[in-house]
């Protein structure tokens, strides 16, 4: 079976704000109040897309699922290069996974 792989980056002078912002709507958040009173969770698109993360900015995926994280790559001018490979059996059975 096959899969695709994406290896991105942001720009290199890209504000740590964005940066946040990026990697929260990328993979999600779970945030507390200082005292923990209350508890937030800011929902990623990788969350609903089974994944497998190697490293810092590289993705294993579904190829029917990579035009969303393209998309949302562009949104934010990253640099990326997306690529087919064979998927060992571990990495099909984490991308057959559903997420809900």
């Amino acid at each position: 079976m096959k899969g695709v792989v994406v290896i991105f980056k942001l720009p290199e002078n890209t504000a740590l704000n964005t940066m946040n912002k990026f990697v929260r709507g990328l993979y999600g958040q779970d945030s507390m109040s200082w005292k923990g009173k209350y508890k937030h969770h800011r929902h990623g698109i990788l969350e609903d897309i089974p994944h497998r993360k190697f490293l810092r900015g590289v993705v294993l995926m579904n190829k029917k699922d990579t035009e969303v994280v393209v998309e949302y790559l562009n949104k934010f001018s990253a640099d990326f290069y997306t690529g087919v490979v064979e998927l060992t059996p571990d990495d099909e059975k984490i991308l057959s996974e559903t997420h809900e």
